[in-house]
């Protein structure tokens, strides 16, 4: 209980905030969830590395219990257009969070053996690569609207140009792209502290 203690106490920490934060606004395309978020990766990623798969997914586990209490409170909270959490957002949340992150923890182990930065930038990219795709299509695509027939999800699928600028596509995949745009410019930046952690951890990893 020890070992996992840290990497749950960060993951719960990252998994609220986050969900906190995607309720405010960052620019035309994000809001600040989607920067703290991506952060639940390098929790992932050092827990793998430090302790193993079998550790890492225990920590994912208890990420995941926190995304669904955060969903089942947020339901219950009643914003300007309606609760705070929808069903299709819950869902599309737990899912592509435990996907995502099982993902990572599967393609980090797989490549543990090469250099010290291509298991946590491979399998951060991976892993943010899918919980991207599964999120904004679950939760905005018209065509799962047999999730939830009663929610409108027509804003998210009006026609604009992709980012303000490229060719036309339903707005939620705007979304998303800024969205992965920020998880693949974080799984960069966060190879800096992954290495200072591990190092102070273990100090004769390569």
């Amino acid at each position: 209980m020890t070992r996992l203690l840290p990497g749950i106490l960060a993951m719960a920490i990252i998994v609220v905030a986050s969900n906190i934060l995607v309720q405010r606004l960052l620019g035309q395309w994000l809001t600040w969830g989607a920067i703290t978020y991506p952060l639940a990766f390098l929790v992932t990623d050092v827990m793998n590395r430090v302790y193993g798969a079998a550790t890492a997914r225990k920590v994912v586990y208890a990420g995941f219990a926190t995304g669904v209490l955060c969903s089942l409170i947020g339901t219950q909270i009643t914003g300007e257009f309606g609760p705070l959490v929808t069903l299709r957002i819950a869902i599309a949340s737990g899912t592509a969070f435990l996907a995502a992150q099982l993902v990572d923890i599967a393609v980090f182990d797989r490549i543990r053996g090469g250099r010290w930065w291509s298991a946590p930038l491979v399998s951060s990219l991976a892993g943010s690569a899918l919980d991207t795709v599964l999120f904004f299509t679950i939760a905005f695509s018209s065509w799962l609207t047999v999730l939830h027939p009663s929610e409108d999800v027509s804003w998210a699928n009006a026609v604009l140009p992709l980012l303000g600028t490229g060719p036309e596509a339903p707005l939620w995949m705007s979304l998303a792209l800024a969205d992965w745009l920020v998880k693949l410019s974080l799984a960069v930046i966060a190879l800096a502290p992954f290495r200072v952690i591990t190092k102070r951890i273990l100090p004769d990893t390569a």
